[in-house]
């Protein structure tokens, strides 16, 4: 119905056009070969003028005459009521909003009886309460014919909930996007004029579309909280600020990746002369780091005896080991500076980064703390070796993740591997250390070209001073 009124106002407004035409053109343009070539200019421009003003009327005059076929075909009658779904259709931002949608506007007003599931599981998400759609025959009949394969698309039902390609048959429609298919049994289904279907069909999928992705939207802000949560914590695990030591002082930087890290580190004076320095890095990234983090800092705190190396290396092993991860383990660097006895007593556990900065007549020499223990957590551990070195006044211990040293510039070459970052460290090792770590973060910024960087960033920064 809606088709054939439109056609027939544009072809009543094409042919009042076209008789203004020519009444125009035999009116003002003259078939008199003697006038002058100024007045025929003339006549046709003015021919022109008046063809593109009635140009625009007719446009104007056929959209207004749409609007009212719009309104009295669209908006009246049984198809009023679909309309009128499809119209809320655009303000729903929920299956609440739907569901509400669908009770007060095709069952109240309209008398239909409303199926909404979930094909992928069969889960029936909305059902007419007290109506044929409850019916478990029904949703058998429905289940049988209309399965998860059927394509996206509006469809019409016949008497036997069978599909039908003839609307003057349909006892009923249903829509199908993705998994969820929706049906509505409605006895006068032929009634509604046939342009509202695809109308109907696009709304439909746009609150689908609409609501997925606000559900999803909603998780990740759900999601984000619990990991800036979960970021907190962790935070917590570390030192909030470094403590007072007599003859060490000692800086750290924190860079994380993501919002969680598998690094760590931790400062624990153990008496007035000596302090537990300890650096670490968790295999992997995310949740599962943090927590093998947490368990590492947690199993350190509570130990007693924390001058017992060996044994708090063997303790951090088990608990790992315990969490049954299977590619979960840590390296680490654990550290106790006497100051009295101008010794650091160390077990470097697979880090590759621990250094001392030491002055020497020629100038500052760099001392790696070498590995001397395997990973912890994921082998078995051999018999654990304490190293001991001797510390002068001014010396300054470097303990980082491999963040630091494997930092990249734009031809590949690790950072670790320069004589640039040498350089950088002998002449920083003059600096208190939180200046000392600015100039190292600087030089890895730098020397990454200020691009987003591939890993955490952490560093600790111990200067025996006199």
């Amino acid at each position: 119905m809606y088709k054939k009124r439109k056609w027939l106002a544009l072809v009543l407004v094409n042919i009042v056009l076209l008789v203004f035409i020519v009444f125009l053109t035999l009116t003002l343009i003259p078939v008199n070969s003697k006038i002058n070539g100024l007045l025929k200019f003339f006549a046709w421009t003015m021919a022109g003028i008046i063809f593109c003003v009635l140009t625009m009327i007719s446009t104007k005059v056929i959209s207004f005459i749409t609007e009212k076929i719009n309104k009295k075909t669209l908006y009246s009658g049984e198809s009023k009521l679909l309309s009128e779904f499809t119209e809320g259709l655009r303000y729903c931002y929920s299956l609440d909003d739907f569901y509400e949608l669908i009770a007060n506007v095709l069952e109240i007003n309209a008398d239909c009886s409303v199926l909404y599931i979930n094909r992928d599981n069969n889960y029936v998400l909305y059902n007419s309460p007290n109506r044929s759609s409850s019916s478990t025959e029904v949703m058998s009949k429905l289940e049988m014919n209309f399965n998860k394969s059927w394509k996206d698309g509006f469809y019409f039902m016949g008497e036997n909930l069978g599909v039908t390609s003839k609307i003057k048959k349909a006892r009923g429609f249903f829509l199908v996007n993705s998994d969820f298919h929706l049906y509505v049994l409605c006895r006068y289904t032929r009634l509604f004029d046939p342009m509202l279907f695809p109308i109907l069909y696009s709304e439909y999928v746009k609150f689908i579309s609409r609501t997925k992705t606000i559900s999803d939207m909603s998780e990740i802000a759900s999601l984000s909280n619990e990991w800036q949560r979960l970021a907190d914590t962790q935070k917590s695990f570390l030192p909030p600020e470094m403590p007072k030591i007599e003859h060490l002082k000692v800086a750290a930087y924190f860079r994380p990746l993501v919002n969680v890290s598998g690094d760590y580190y931790t400062v624990l004076p153990i008496s007035p002369t000596k302090t537990l320095l300890m650096l670490g890095d968790v295999s992997g990234k995310g949740l599962a780091a943090a927590l093998v983090m947490g368990l590492v800092m947690n199993t350190v705190k509570i130990i007693e005896d924390k001058d017992d190396l060996p044994t708090m290396i063997k303790a951090v092993d088990k608990a790992i080991k315990g969490m049954k991860l299977q590619d979960k383990y840590t390296v680490v660097f654990i550290g106790i500076v006497d100051t009295e006895k101008m010794t650091i007593r160390y077990v470097n556990a697979s880090m590759s980064d621990p250094l001392i900065i030491t002055q020497s007549p020629s100038g500052y020499k760099i001392k790696p703390l070498t590995s001397n223990c395997s990973l912890v957590g994921i082998i078995a551990l051999d018999d654990i070796t304490v190293t001991e070195q001797t510390l002068f006044r001014g010396d300054v211990i470097l303990m980082a993740s491999d963040g630091v040293s494997e930092v990249m510039n734009d031809e590949g070459v690790e950072l670790g591997t320069t004589k640039l970052y040498q350089d950088t460290i002998k002449k920083s090792a003059a600096k208190d250390p939180k200046e000392f770590i600015d100039d190292v973060v600087n030089l890895v910024t730098t020397y990454n070209g200020g691009k987003k960087l591939r890993d955490d960033l952490t560093m600790m920064v111990a200067k025996v001073e006199g």
